[in-house]
C-alpha cells in the first residue's frame, strides 16, 4: 500500500482585510440565531436584502449541483475535489454554496477561527432567500452544538460529553454485547421468513445502536421507530417542501412526548440531566436548546454507526480477502471501522459553516456568510493524503494521517467514541457467528439513500450462511 507525502498542508487560508469578527450586515451579536426555519417549520423573519447589504457574489466557475438521491456519491466526491480544495455547489434551492474538498484543507478549516457555526452568519438565511420548507433548514438553525460557537457551544456540549465520557462508553461495552447476541439470534428466523434472505441493516445494523443511545437518553421504546423515521427525513434532500416542514414539526413533537415523559419520571439518563440544567435557577438550558440537543444526539447517536455497520459489511463482503485479513488475525476489527470511516464516511458533506469573511482558500474566493459543507466522503479518498490508492479499501492501510470523518477541532463529534465501540462489537460478532454471510444481491443494485449529506445504501439484503451459533448450541 503507497503512502502520501504528508510533509506538507498543502493549502492556504487567508482573509480579506476587514477587522477579525466581522459578522454579515443584519446578523445578531454572537451567539444569537435569527428567527429560523427550525425544526418546527416557521419561515425566518429576517431582513430582506436590502436591508443586509448585498448578495454574495457568485463564484468565478459554474457550481457543481450535487445530487440529491445520493446516486454515485463517490463520483460526485472526485469531481469536487478535481474542481478545488474549495469547491463552488449548487445546494437545492438554487442556493449557492461550497464543499471543502481535500484533506489538509478540510482539516485547517474546521478549525479556523474566522469560520463559525452559527446561523446568524449564513447570509442567505439573514437575507430571507431560505424558502419554508428548504430540506437542509434544520442543520441551520436546530438550537445546539452544532450551530453553536465559543461559549454558548461548550455549554450546550458539556452535558452531551459527560454523558459519553470514555469511563461510560468502557461501561456500556457488556451491554452493547448482550443487545448484538441477542439481535444475532433473531436473524435466522427473520432470514427464514423471508426465503432466506434478511435486511441487515433494519434487523441488525439499525436497531444497536438506536437501542444503546435511547437507553442512554432515557427514550422510551414507543418512540424509538417513529424518530429514527422522522431522523431519515431531516437528511433527506429529495424531500418536498411540505413533507419537510410536517416532518419538522412531527420531529419537535415526539421529542416533546419525550420530555414529557421524562419529567414525570426522570432517571439516570442524559434527557433527566438536561431537563434538570432547564430547571436550574440560572437555567444553562433553554427549552428550545433542550429539544435541539436531543434532536442532535438521537439522530447523530443512532444513524451514523448504523451507516457505519453498514458500509462496512457491504465493504467486506464485495473483498472477501479484507475479511480474511482479519478473520486470519493480520488486521483487526478496530482496522475495518477505521478505514470505512475513511474510505465510505457515513457522513458524506456535513452542512454548515460560513465565514465570518471572505475566505481565499487555494486560489478559491468562500464570501462571507456562504454556506459551507465539510465533505468527509472527498476528504477520505483524497489521494494526497492517502496515496494514489485512496480509492481502494484495505483494512492494513496505515495512513500518515488520520480521518476526519467524526470531524477535527472543538466540534469533533463526541460519540465517536461510542461509535466505534459498537461498530466493533457488532462486526465481529457478526462475522463470527456468521462466517460464510454475504450480499444477496449485486452491489451494484443497492438503493443509496436519498441525500447528499448522509452516505449508505436503503437496505442491505444478505444470505447469512453457516451459523456457528447453531452449531455451538
Amino acid at each position: 500500500m503507497a503512502e502520501a507525502d504528508t510533509s506538507s498542508s498543502g493549502m492556504a487560508i487567508s482573509g480579506s482585510p476587514e477587522p477579525t469578527g466581522t459578522k454579515p450586515s443584519g446578523a445578531g451579536p454572537t451567539g444569537t440565531k435569527p428567527s429560523g426555519t427550525g425544526p418546527t417549520g416557521t419561515k425566518p423573519s429576517g431582513a430582506g436584502p436590502s436591508d443586509t447589504g448585498p448578495a454574495c457574489p457568485p463564484p468565478a466557475s459554474a457550481p457543481y449541483p450535487l445530487d440529491p438521491t445520493g446516486t454515485g456519491r463517490h463520483a460526485d466526491s472526485e469531481r469536487l475535489r478535481a474542481l478545488g480544495a474549495a469547491a463552488p455547489v449548487l445546494l437545492p434551492g438554487g442556493i449557492v454554496g461550497y464543499a471543502v474538498t481535500r484533506h489538509h484543507t478540510l482539516r485547517d478549516f474546521l478549525t479556523h477561527p474566522e469560520v463559525a457555526k452559527s446561523a446568524c452568519h449564513f447570509a442567505a438565511l439573514s437575507e430571507g432567500r431560505i424558502p419554508p420548507g428548504w430540506p437542509l433548514t434544520t442543520f441551520a438553525t436546530v438550537e445546539g452544538m452544532t450551530t453553536a460557537d465559543g461559549a454558548d457551544h461548550r455549554r450546550l456540549r458539556e452535558p452531551v460529553v459527560k454523558a459519553l465520557s470514555p469511563r461510560r462508553v468502557a461501561a456500556l461495552r457488556p451491554r452493547v454485547e448482550r443487545l448484538t447476541a441477542g439481535l444475532l439470534d433473531e436473524l435466522p428466523a427473520q432470514a427464514a421468513r423471508g426465503g432466506g434472505t434478511v435486511d441487515l441493516r433494519s434487523a441488525f445494523a439499525y436497531p444497536l445502536p438506536m437501542r444503546v443511545i435511547s437507553e442512554l437518553l432515557g427514550v422510551d421504546e414507543e418512540f424509538r421507530d417513529r424518530l429514527h423515521e422522522l431522523s431519515g427525513l431531516v437528511v433527506n434532500t429529495t424531500i418536498d417542501p411540505e413533507a419537510a416542514v410536517a416532518a419538522n414539526r412531527e420531529l419537535v413533537e415526539v421529542l416533546g412526548q419525550v420530555v414529557t415523559a421524562r419529567r414525570a419520571k426522570p432517571g439516570d439518563d442524559l434527557t433527566s440531566a438536561l431537563i434538570a440544567a432547564c430547571a436550574e435557577e440560572d437555567a444553562r438550558l433553554s427549552e428550545r436548546e433542550l429539544i435541539g440537543t436531543l434532536l442532535l444526539t438521537i439522530a447523530a447517536g443512532h444513524q451514523t454507526t448504523l451507516d457505519l455497520i453498514t458500509n462496512a459489511v457491504r465493504a467486506l463482503c464485495a473483498d472477501r480477502g479484507q475479511l480474511d485479513l482479519v478473520r486470519s488475525g493480520r488486521a483487526a476489527w478496530a482496522d475495518v471501522v477505521e478505514e470505512t470511516l475513511r474510505h465510505d464516511s457515513p457522513v458524506a458533506n456535513f452542512p454548515f459553516r460560513y465565514p465570518t469573511r471572505d475566505l481565499d482558500i487555494d486560489g478559491t474566493t468562500i464570501p462571507l456568510g456562504a454556506p459551507v459543507l465539510a465533505s468527509y466522503a472527498a476528504a477520505g479518498r483524497d489521494p494526497q493524503a492517502y496515496g494514489p490508492d485512496a480509492d481502494r479499501f484495505d483494512v492494513t492501510r496505515r495512513p500518515a494521517v488520520r480521518h476526519l470523518s467524526f470531524g477535527h477541532g472543538p466540534h469533533v463529534c463526541p460519540g465517536a467514541p461510542l461509535a466505534r465501540l459498537e461498530a466493533g462489537v457488532a462486526l465481529r460478532a457478526l462475522f463470527d457467528r456468521f462466517p460464510d454471510l454475504a450480499l444477496a444481491v449485486p452491489e451494484a443494485d443497492l438503493s443509496p439513500l436519498p441525500t447528499f449529506v448522509g452516505n449508505s445504501v436503503v437496505e442491505l439484503p444478505v444470505r447469512l450462511g453457516r451459523d456457528l451459533g447453531a452449531d455451538q448450541g
